[in-house]
């Protein structure tokens, strides 16, 4: 049995929803608050997820981070080293679909580089008669950026567990490979 953490670095314009989605998943699904207060920090937030199949799980850090980009330099300061990564734009949104390669550049230059398994989100999916963003179009951005993508609605708890066991799987997978290449340099 073994028990990792990671840091999930939640990301992504103001208003988009970053906050319903950690709170949603947090609870099961118990909690969704109908009015949430602008983040201007970074909240932190800790679940722990078993893996299918075995007897392992990770610890998920959710850091959930401001999206108002005047608070973006001084939370960045705060992300330390993220393990994993939820970008999460509004469905109904067109610009905050557009700012997700702003949202990459800055992770990417925070993480100097290094490549963390990541989900694309587009929340608010229970708006469908409002939507500004088509799912191909999000995919098809995700796929050119080596991202799973999700549609959720925090709102309707439709679809919060999904990208997060989906990244949980994805830290774990990284460790089990880290773990044969080892193995498999010690002498027999």
């Amino acid at each position: 049995m073994v028990k990792l953490r990671a840091r999930c670095l939640f990301v992504g314009d103001a208003a988009v929803g970053k906050s319903s989605l950690c709170h949603t998943f947090y609870s099961d699904g118990s909690l969704f608050q109908k009015n949430y207060s602008l983040t201007t920090g970074v909240e932190l937030l800790m679940k722990c997820i078993n893996i299918p199949e075995t007897n392992d799980s990770v610890e998920l850090y959710i850091l959930d981070s401001a999206g108002k980009e005047t608070l973006v330099e001084s939370c960045e300061k705060m992300w330390g080293q993220p393990s994993l990564l939820c970008l999460v734009f509004d469905l109904t949104n067109e610009k905050s679909f557009a700012n997700c390669s702003y949202w990459m550049e800055r992770v990417h230059g925070h993480c100097k580089g290094l490549q963390i398994p990541g989900v694309l989100l587009g929340n608010k999916s229970d708006l469908s008669a409002r939507r500004e963003v088509q799912s191909s179009v999000a995919k098809e951005w995700a796929q050119s950026h080596g991202l799973e993508y999700h549609e959720t609605s925090a709102k309707e708890r439709d679809n919060c567990d999904a990208p997060l066991l989906s990244l949980a799987q994805a830290f774990h997978s990284l460790y089990q490979e880290r773990r044969e290449a080892i193995q498999n340099l010690s002498p027999d």
